[in-house]
């Protein structure tokens, strides 16, 4: 389906994902970030920087996250990892009013569903000025640092927030995502520059601009 006017008004509870999805996907704030993640990987495991890299990604396409594959295979501390990691300056990330308005003019409940850890997500929010328009974050932490696309995490966030999934919307950056939140039964939004090529049937919507696309989205009328 394409982006424009989708019709979303059996919609009450509105989960995202923050990076990548609530900001642009190639913004200078995640290259920051994954580059203090090969440092960290490069030290920790006496690995060149080429290898630590490759072994980065690796961890990311195996295990859903770097950190997930670390804590598998070398018993890395979480805490110690996600401290570091997201110890980078804000200054890419600038206010959006246009996503602000956007998240405001849905109705019900809105939470971010993240990989990250609680900090980094409050960091994030703030810097962007939408922190007020999210009741909640679930965080890496609450899912016991087992990521998404993971079913179990789902479940997690799911009995936290008392979710119906029938009645809820997910946006993402990342296609592989959104799978276990479609075989839910949540109606899905494919995030990013990427997402008009994407043929995933689990994937209802896609757009390449977020705050347009919850501008133009049909919700549910409020009193």
């Amino acid at each position: 389906m394409t982006a424009a006017g989708a019709d979303l008004r059996q919609i009450e509870v509105w989960l995202f994902d923050l990076d990548n999805t609530l900001y642009p996907v190639g913004n200078d704030f995640m290259r920051l970030i994954e580059a203090r993640m090969t440092v960290f990987v490069a030290r920790e495991l006496n690995l060149p920087r080429d290898e630590a890299w490759a072994l980065q990604k690796r961890y990311l396409h195996e295990h859903g996250t770097t950190l997930a594959g670390l804590m598998a295979n070398h018993g890395i501390d979480p805490e110690h990892f996600l401290d570091e990691v997201h110890d980078v300056s804000l200054d890419a990330l600038t206010p959006d009013p246009e996503l602000h308005a956007g998240l405001m003019r849905l109705p019900g409940r809105r939470l971010i569903f993240t990989n990250g850890d609680a900090r980094h997500a409050e960091r994030v929010l703030e810097r962007l000025a939408v922190a007020d328009a999210f009741e909640a974050i679930f965080h890496i932490a609450a899912a016991d640092y087992l990521p998404k696309p993971n079913p179990a995490t789902f479940a997690r966030l799911i009995e936290a927030h008392g979710v119906d999934p029938t009645a809820a919307c997910f946006f993402e950056d990342s296609e592989k995502n959104l799978a276990p939140a479609a075989a839910l039964g949540m109606t899905t939004v494919l995030v990013g520059p990427h997402a008009a090529v994407s043929d995933a049937a689990f994937v209802h919507y896609r757009t390449d601009n977020l705050a347009a696309f919850l501008m133009s989205a049909r919700v549910k009328e409020t009193a």
